[in-house]
């Protein structure tokens, strides 16, 4: 029998951001029985071939990460109550006892659900905000719940768990055939007349509606490349560990020893020498290579003359969002400054634009028992539990469409949220912004790996200062003169911002590296540099006069910039 629209092989370029997510992607190839998925992986540099070798000697070793999954979505559970109750009139607790047959309610309490009856029912005033307006009837005393009118077509319109990103449709004039997706940013920028490249064409940009854009064919013409804002969870603590193990062991282990376990994993010779050298390279740079068990600590100044500090770990995103978070609150509280922090799957970078001297590391540095009341203090504020409580209320239905079948512009739902949240934060016990905080710090942090590494670091300080740092030599890089002259421009185009003399040509580096063991272990950056960050004006934050360009690598992530290069 012949077989349509089979996949044979899997060609993956960059590492898979997880095990499970590199198991999924290849075993799109052979779907179907008794055959065999089969994948190649392609790293795009040196710095990628090190998470490639990781990901894929685990995906044969079948070792996954732990799967978990939403606990008591409150946003979730009003929708269900406000469609349960548009088709029939409910009894509370057996509302309740079939609530909690599904797995992500079996352990909610009676107060949550309550909690959630009270908002739908109209508890909180919609004289200031009209989407709170009761959708159901609350008999109390006979434990009744009933729907009230344009329940059920609430509940069919703008149902859905799947949040909107702002994606413009891209169709074509005259049959309306659909192209793709814009994300609304890019349509913001572009004009009536532009050309844009979408698949393997160009097209012309002839009319931007509402929430689509109208384009025709423009066959040869040249386009600029559209952009897409995507929100990775991050790294899993998981595959982070493992990724400082195997720099650790592929470190300390013989050249021959190495080469075995390389070639063992998948890579091929070229691949295999290539890692080597790349972790040769790096310890012969930096005289220690971040690991499992190491954490490396930089503090140096940048070509403006501020103080920028480094912390290098594998641990994701997931772990350094809320550890930014809790470092910005420190150095607010202690030193009266808002520093400004970037962080990445392959650590955190740390600005101090009007500091004189460095951080220590007690900066970073947090007890165990204080890390998660600091974080739950400080989310509340950024921008991450803004975007998070904007999706949550389009869930619980506060954010309604107007029109069935057509999206609501991105910055009319930021509007009504900012409305929204102005009137839910004055009840404590509101569910948007109590389910906010949950996905904030179950879903989008891992607070307990966080919390697993204080606790590790503290283990391995013992009773003296918090960190065990050991210091590196004091090193001067040698600029060169088109590297000074750049910095004299820039001096100059911050005279105003930048106060008293400050020594932009050649500052003292220093570094340290913090040893920590047990389960909540650090390690190195994606990119095997004890400096993977830096402006995207050029600004370095390495101090090895190494530097090829072919290593470097420019990315985006969650708004910031990188500069990924050999150490």
């Amino acid at each position: 029998m012949r077989r349509c629209n089979v996949v044979d092989l899997v060609i993956q370029v960059e590492a898979p951001t997880s095990v499970a997510s590199g198991l999924q992607r290849i075993g799109r190839a052979g779907h179907h029985v008794d055959a065999v998925s089969r994948g190649v992986v392609f790293p795009k540099f040196r710095g990628d071939l090190l998470e490639c070798a990781v990901v894929v000697e685990r995906m044969r070793a079948r070792a996954i990460e732990h799967m978990r999954y939403p606990r008591n979505p409150l946003d979730v559970l009003a929708q269900h109550v406000v469609s349960m109750v548009a088709m029939d009139d409910w009894n509370v607790d057996h509302l309740e006892k079939v609530v909690h047959r599904a797995a992500p309610f079996a352990d909610l309490p009676h107060s949550g659900l309550e909690s959630v009856l009270d908002m739908l029912s109209g508890r909180y005033p919609s004289d200031e905000f009209a989407e709170l307006r009761p959708r159901l009837n609350w008999d109390r005393i006979d434990g009744r719940l009933s729907a009230r009118g344009g329940a059920q077509r609430l509940a069919v319109t703008s149902g859905g768990t799947i949040p909107d990103r702002g994606l413009y449709g891209v169709f074509l004039a005259g049959d309306g055939s659909r192209v793709g997706e814009l994300d609304e940013e890019m349509v913001y920028e572009s004009r009536v007349g532009d050309v844009f490249t979408l698949g393997a064409s160009s097209w012309r940009i002839e009319d931007i509606t509402r929430d689509r854009v109208i384009v025709t064919p423009a066959p040869g013409m040249p386009g600029k490349v559209p952009f897409w804002h995507g929100d990775a969870l991050g790294r899993p603590v998981e595959l982070g560990k493992a990724l400082g193990a195997f720099l650790r062991e592929t470190a300390s282990a013989p050249e021959e020893a190495s080469i075995e376990r390389l070639r063992a994993a998948g890579l091929d010779e070229l691949a295999t020498r290539n890692l080597l050298d790349y972790i040769g390279e790096q310890k012969q740079a930096t005289g220690v290579i971040p690991d499992d068990r190491t954490i490396v600590l930089e503090r140096f100044r940048d070509e403006l003359g501020d103080w920028r500090v480094c912390i290098h770990s594998p641990f994701g995103a997931r772990v350094h969002t809320p550890w930014a978070q809790a470092i910005e609150a420190r150095v607010r509280e202690r030193m009266g400054i808002d520093v400004q922090c970037l962080y990445s799957d392959d650590g955190i970078v740390v600005r101090l634009p009007e500091s004189d001297e460095p951080l220590g590391s007690d900066a970073f540095v947090f007890e165990p028992e204080e890390i998660e009341d600091i974080v739950v203090g400080t989310v509340g504020n950024s921008a991450l539990f803004a975007s998070r409580f904007r999706e949550c209320a389009v869930r619980a239905l506060l954010i309604p469409r107007r029109r069935p079948g057509q999206r609501t512009p991105l910055w009319q739902q930021r509007q009504r949220s900012s409305d929204l949240m102005g009137v839910a934060s004055k009840y404590g016990s509101f569910p948007v912004v109590l389910e906010t905080y949950r996905e904030c710090l179950q879903d989008v942090f891992d607070v307990p790996g966080l919390i697993d590494l204080m606790a590790a670091i503290r283990r391995r300080s013992g009773d003296g200062d918090p960190v065990a740092v050991r210091k590196l030599a004091d090193l001067r890089v040698r600029r060169r003169v088109h590297l000074r002259r750049r910095r004299t421009a820039c001096r100059t185009a911050r005279a105003s911002a930048v106060a008293g003399p400050t020594d932009l040509g050649g500052a003292a580096r220093t570094r340290g590296a913090a040893r920590a063991c047990g389960s909540g272990c650090l390690g190195r950056p994606r990119g095997g540099s004890a400096t993977p960050f830096g402006e995207s004006q050029g600004t370095r934050c390495g101090r090895a006069a190494r530097h090829s360009s072919d290593d470097r690598r420019l990315e985006r992530r969650g708004g910031g910039r990188a500069l990924r290069h050999r150490a």
